[in-house]
């Protein structure tokens, strides 16, 4: 009785898959997912990486740098070839935000066609302070007139990591 069902297998042939159906469906859900894709609109902020130089720099040719240091315990605001021309320490809610961006709104009167700026982050900040720095340092909102006015400060936003300061400096 084996010898007969082994001999049934052998005559039968084998079942063809029938792919119809799945390729009626992808032929549907390709286009629609391409169509789609262009409606999702996804928000990309483009930052730059600062370049290394090995060129000597002029001390005449030295133009003002925008640098944002965070720091765990405050917020410094300072030129990269003057130094430091703000130190804004942490307050019981937090980060003085407030303070920083009357100092940002400040040296954008003062330098009006600068447009960029390097945030500088010590390696324990939050991400999430990181994003509202930025924010801070991109965009400027004023009540006016009871409506909100929004202004450019410094939107090319370089980030890097904070230079380290020894356990007896401040």
């Amino acid at each position: 009785m084996s010898r007969r069902r082994a001999g049934r297998r052998r005559n039968e042939e084998t079942a063809e898959l029938n792919i119809t159906a799945f390729m009626n469906l992808m032929v549907i859900l390709v286009p629609f997912l391409l169509i789609t894709a262009v409606f999702s609109r996804v928000a990309i902020l483009e930052l730059n990486l600062p370049g290394s130089s090995t060129e000597p720099v002029d001390p005449q040719d030295q133009t003002f740098q925008l640098e944002v240091i965070v720091r765990m315990n405050r917020i410094e605001v300072g030129d990269r070839n003057q130094g430091l021309l703000g130190r804004y320490p942490n307050t019981q809610d937090g980060y003085d935000y407030e303070a920083v961006e009357t100092k940002l709104a400040e040296l954008k009167e003062k330098y009006p066609t600068k447009t960029d700026a390097s945030i500088l982050l010590e390696a324990d900040v939050e991400y999430n302070t990181l994003v509202q720095v930025m924010d801070m340092l991109r965009v400027s909102e004023t009540i006016e007139d009871d409506s909100v006015v929004r202004s450019d400060l410094f939107p090319d936003i370089s980030i890097g990591d904070a230079p380290i300061v020894e356990p007896g400096g401040v």
